[in-house]
Parts: structure tokens; sequence; C-alpha cells
């Protein structure tokens, strides 16, 4: 058992918190250019593809994590996500999940991708790919000019979408603001990288809160659930990029970096180190967290997750 050295039943302000969630929401959304944009029409079946892949992998994932491991349906259902880290385990607690299983489910899949994939790529192909092969996405010193953009889109897309009520308001509002503000040409969405880590450290450090006192065969348990429902995502991705490969003219390794539900950063990166169009990449990225999200806003709503833990 690890060591609680937090007060019994501490929780992590959540207004504070949103406000970063808000800002790396901010930051995805400046990813969509009109360089993105303009790929649209080469990559229309792929990205119909990604649409199959969110719900059949969300389906694998929670009959892997309720059948298998035994996890009460919220745990399951929302552990199961295949992106939106941080929304997953938000719209989880308000379903009832046991929110540090899902924590560390949701981790783990990150971590397991990241990892797994590059390596496994590294080996097939004799060299390194990814961040390991020094590849970055910021190709020169990002300053502070911009950060009055940043922090007003974020501000602004979560104070608009919650007061719509839109499911995953403090990721979504701020990614569509920063969208239209990036390809109007209104405002430079551009966050320098300590910003955007710093976001991360809170946003993780908020999480990890949820680990005091995880036992430690959990954790075991969480970590080849994790393996079993990672190599069933790459499988199922590998199967349907070899399917529309000879239909898209895209090449099998980058449609598997996009069909790999890893973070977006570190398979642009992968694929940028592959000398492949990272902004096609971080296209299919950005669709299937927008795409898992809102699946989970109205799946999230169905009486049969709501249903006591056992």
């Amino acid at each position: 058992m690890f060591p609680r050295l937090l007060p019994e039943n501490y929780r992590f302000p959540e207004v504070f918190r949103s406000v970063f969630i808000a800002t790396i929401g901010a930051t995805i959304g400046a990813k969509i250019t009109w360089d993105v944009v303009q790929n649209l029409p080469q990559v229309a079946l792929s990205m119909l593809a990604l649409t199959a892949f969110v719900p059949l992998s969300q389906l694998m994932n929670f009959q892997i994590f309720h059948r298998i491991g035994g996890y009460d349906r919220p745990t399951a259902f929302y552990a199961g996500a295949p992106g939106g880290l941080v929304e997953a385990i938000v719209a989880g607690e308000s379903a009832g999940a046991d929110v540090q299983v899902l924590a560390v489910q949701q981790f783990l899949r990150i971590i397991a991708v990241i990892t797994l994939l590059p390596v496994g790529m590294s080996l097939v192909y004799g060299h390194p790919v990814g961040s390991s092969a020094g590849m970055s996405l910021n190709r020169s010193a990002v300053g502070i000019t911009h950060i009055p953009e940043v922090i007003g889109a974020a501000l602004l897309g979560l104070v608009i979408f919650r007061r719509l009520h839109v499911p995953a308001a403090q990721l979504i509002g701020p990614l569509i603001c920063a969208a239209v503000l990036t390809l109007s040409g209104l405002a430079v969405i551009e966050a320098p990288q300590w910003l955007i880590s710093g976001c991360q450290i809170v946003i993780g450090t908020s999480l990890g809160t949820r680990f005091a006192g995880m036992n430690l065969r959990r954790l075991v348990k969480a970590t080849w659930l994790s393996l079993l429902s990672v190599g069933a995502m790459i499988a199922v991705g590998l199967a349907m990029a070899l399917a529309i490969h000879p239909l898209t003219g895209q090449a099998l390794d980058v449609l598997l970096i996009s069909f790999s539900p890893g973070g977006v950063t570190e398979m642009a990166l992968v694929a940028l180190s592959l000398n492949a169009n990272p902004a096609v990449v971080t296209l299919h990225h950005l669709y299937r967290i927008i795409l898992t999200v809102v699946m989970l806003g109205f799946v999230g709503r169905r009486d049969w997750l709501t249903t006591p833990r056992p």
C-alpha cells in the first residue's frame, strides 16, 4: 500500500484545475491551422475509418475492463475511452466510477502507446523515431508575447461553452475557440513550452492525488489490463490501416500512427521522424479526442452507466 500523505478526503480544487485544462485545450485548438484544413480531402476516408475506430475501441475496451478486469460499468466504460484522458476522468467521477482506478488506466494507456509504438517502430526501421530521435515540433523558441491570447482563448471558451452545457466544456470550448481565432487570423495562439509543461504538471498532480493509498496489486492488475487494451487497439488500428492503405495512397506507417490512441504531440513527432506530414497525424488525433469526448458526453447520460459498484 502506498502511504497516504494527503489529508483524508482531500480534493484538488476543481475550478483551479479547469483553468489549466482550458489552457491545454487552447494550445491543441491552435494546431488546427489552414495547413491542417487543406489536408481534409486527402484524409476523408481515413477519418471515416477513425469514426468507426473510436466506438469500436470503446466497446472492446469496455469488455476487457468489465468482463476480464471485473470493473463496474462506469469504471470500465470511462477507463476504456481511447482519448480525452482528463475529460474521461472528470466524466467518470460524475458517473460514479472508481476515479483512482480510472486515472491509473488512462495514464497507463498514454504511457503504453507512446512507449511501445515508437520503440516497436524503431526496431522495425533500425533507427529511433519520435522524441527519442531528437525531433521537436517547436522549430524556434516561443516567447511570452502571445500568452494573453492563449489565456484569453482558454477562459473565453471555458465560460461560453460551460454556459451552453456542452459536454467536456473545459477542453472542447477552449479548443474550438482557439481554432476559430487561429483560422480567422484574429489572434495568434502560441504558448511557450514552459507554460504547456506547467499546465501538464498541475493537471498531472491533481490526478496523481487520486493515487494516495493505491494498492500495489491493483496497480499490477491495471498494468496488464492496459497492455491488453492497448495491444487490442493497435491491432484494430493496424487492421484498418491495412484495409484503407491501398485506397488512400497514404503510407501504412502514417496510418498506423494516426490510429494509435496516444498523445497528440508524441504521435506527431513520430510522423515527423518518418518524413511524414505531422499535420495529417495531428488532424486524426484531434478528431479522435473530440469524437471520444462527445461520445462520452452522449453515452454517459444513459442509465446503464449509473448502476452502483458491487
